[in-house]
């Protein structure tokens, strides 16, 4: 089954921990992280995937887990950068978040982004040094829905915003890298961002992914309801936990 990130962010948060590998062959690295992910379904996580960047260094570990509180969150984010550090030899953690989903688009009509290994997604992530989040979070979404249904190739996108700074993102699932490659060369990033970033102080990063693994163990006992009919979710799951 694919792995998703929902438009909204009811009962699920999303974690991104973004590495940069220091070895020359990453192959080591992902499998590794494999493992990583099936520790992390023992300590909630519902689903998980990683995306291996296609021209940059960049590794990216995504994880989906029930709602949690902010104090589980933090001890969650110990244990796992406790985990993590056998991998210390192989790659730098640059940066760990958890985000909440806030809007969202798909042209088949689903209320989710998916994703499965060897698709292709791409992702901008916008830090401002001095906005404030709710402005820098109307301006991204204000871009991203100005820009999606235009995205040849494109078949879905999530807006994302990090809970402990000033920081947004989105992340778009294509149809195959030619196709995102036109969309790249093809739109005018003076004419389709500035307009909606220029006021900000900034730093925007652009990179695209090629999605090598989804876990996919955990992800068919967690349905993805109608808005309208999707409920919060109140309770804990065991040994919950939190990224800063």
């Amino acid at each position: 089954m694919a792995c998703f990130v929902p438009f909204n962010n009811r009962n699920l948060d999303v974690t991104l921990f973004v590495f940069r590998p220091t070895v020359v062959l990453v192959d080591e690295l992902v499998e590794s992280l494999k493992q990583f992910c099936l520790c992390t379904e023992t300590l909630g996580c519902v689903q998980s995937s990683i995306f291996k960047s296609i021209h940059g260094n960049l590794i990216i570990w995504y994880g989906g887990w029930m709602k949690k509180s902010t104090a589980n969150k933090e001890l969650l984010t110990t244990t796992l950068l406790s985990m993590l550090t056998s991998m210390s030899s192989m790659a730098v953690l640059i940066e760990h978040s958890f985000f909440d989903a806030y809007a969202g688009e798909s042209k088949d009509g689903s209320n989710a982004a998916k994703f499965s290994t060897g698709n292709i997604v791409s992702m901008n992530l916008v830090t401002s040094s001095s906005s404030d989040l709710n402005d820098l979070s109307y301006a991204n979404l204000a871009l991203f829905k100005s820009r999606f249904l235009k995205m040849e190739g494109a078949t879905a996108g999530v807006c994302l915003k990090c809970q402990s700074m000033p920081r947004v993102a989105c992340l778009y699932v294509w149809k195959s890298l030619l196709l995102c490659y036109s969309w790249i060369l093809t739109s005018d990033y003076r004419k389709t961002m500035l307009p909606y970033l220029h006021h900000f102080s900034l730093c925007i990063k652009y990179d695209i992914f090629w999605v090598v693994y989804v876990s996919s163990e955990n992800v068919q006992n967690y349905q993805i309801l109608p808005q309208h009919r999707v409920l919060e979710n109140e309770g804990e799951t065991r040994n919950d936990g939190h990224i800063i």
